[in-house]
């Protein structure tokens, strides 16, 4: 991030190459074949309906008129609207044609219904956890910690690492254990463990200790570890064998939406909490700091989405907001402290 975020591509696209080429390679196909049709009206309900509704979600987070968000603005219910309209069509669609895309009758099987709600759920909160703290990690603690906005996206992931730890620490041995133990123990301890790391994560002050926070980043790691591998189990193998496929699909389904979701929601409430105090707190504080009454306000007033977004982009958040002119109106000194990096973490 802080050379290009086009350098992404250097790693995800190998890696995607190498695993077709020996997914192909070497993996067998033993599943249960049989001639079926393209439910091509499913597909279109689903796709329209699911991409209008992601849509809505995207717009939502941004500003209208004098709001902080979008959720009322005509826009965005007409989005909703629309898709949700079209998921119901699409679930009328599904339950009428010989040879669905997603089997909704397999939602009456107790143990699939309720291992996919779990993994919506979990998915949910995993997302809302790690968007928070990157949130946390690049607008407070890490240029509290002499790190350059810019250098914070890097940093951000690199002391994320112990919560990708923990799952992949977790992930196997939990896999190899609920084969022998089963899967229920497992698929109530992980939730149950990140659900306890979240809870002690509230209580660390705003300027933690490190070795603490990795400690319960792993804790929450461990937790989903625990989790994924024998939930999938479980709701794989409560199906009939020619049902696994469109099981393991709308399995997969059920996660990527909770991902989505958490991104929405979880945006929405840091902006709410931003909304309400931060066009103050920001306001006096530049004022402070010499700014002029004027650009102060204009900056305070500016959409709680755009420091969100300086932030989470490694921009300097009070250089975005101010911008050149009224810097440049600034002693030196005026303007090294508000741009500095303890003014806006304060703040």
């Amino acid at each position: 991030a802080p050379v290009s975020w086009r350098l992404i591509f250097l790693v995800s696209v190998p890696i995607g190459a190498v695993g077709t080429l020996w997914s192909y390679l070497r993996l067998k196909d033993i599943g249960d074949h049989r001639a079926a049709r393209i439910d091509w009206l499913g597909n279109a309900t689903f796709a329209v309906g699911l991409i209008a509704i992601m849509v809505a979600i995207t717009t939502g987070i941004r500003p209208y008129g004098h709001h902080a968000m979008s959720w009322t603005s005509p826009t965005v219910m007409a989005e909703f609207a629309t898709g949700f309209a079209l998921l119901a069509l699409f679930g009328v669609v599904e339950t009428h044609i010989a040879e669905p895309m997603l089997d909704l009758r397999l939602l009456r099987i107790r143990a699939f219904a309720g291992g996919n709600i779990a993994q919506l759920l979990t998915a949910l909160a995993r997302g809302g956890l790690q968007f928070t703290l990157i949130i946390w990690l690049q607008g407070i603690w890490l240029p509290e910690h002499g790190y350059a906005f810019s250098q914070t996206p890097l940093w951000a992931g690199i002391h994320m690492l112990p919560l990708i730890g923990g799952l992949l620490l977790a992930g196997p041995v939990s896999g190899i254990l609920s084969d022998r133990f089963g899967q229920r123990s497992f698929t109530t301890a992980g939730p149950l463990l990140s659900a306890a790391s979240f809870l002690l994560l509230i209580r660390l002050p705003v300027n933690f200790s490190y070795p603490v926070f990795a400690i319960l980043l792993a804790l929450s790691g461990i937790g989903a570890g625990l989790f994924v591998a024998p939930n999938r189990a479980a709701v794989m193998n409560c199906l009939p064998p020619r049902q696994r496929g469109v099981g393991g699909a709308m399995a997969t389904t059920f996660q990527n939406s909770g991902q989505v979701l958490s991104i929405g929601i979880f945006f929405s409430l840091l902006l709410v909490g931003l909304a309400s105090r931060l066009p103050g707190s920001l306001y006096r504080g530049l004022v402070g700091g010499g700014v002029t009454r004027a650009a102060a306000a204009h900056a305070a007033h500016l959409p709680p989405v755009t420091t969100l977004f300086a932030t989470f982009l490694g921009y300097n958040p009070v250089r975005s907001l101010l911008g050149a002119h009224a810097l440049a109106a600034l002693s030196p000194a005026q303007a090294a402290r508000l741009t500095g990096r303890t003014f806006f973490p304060h703040l």
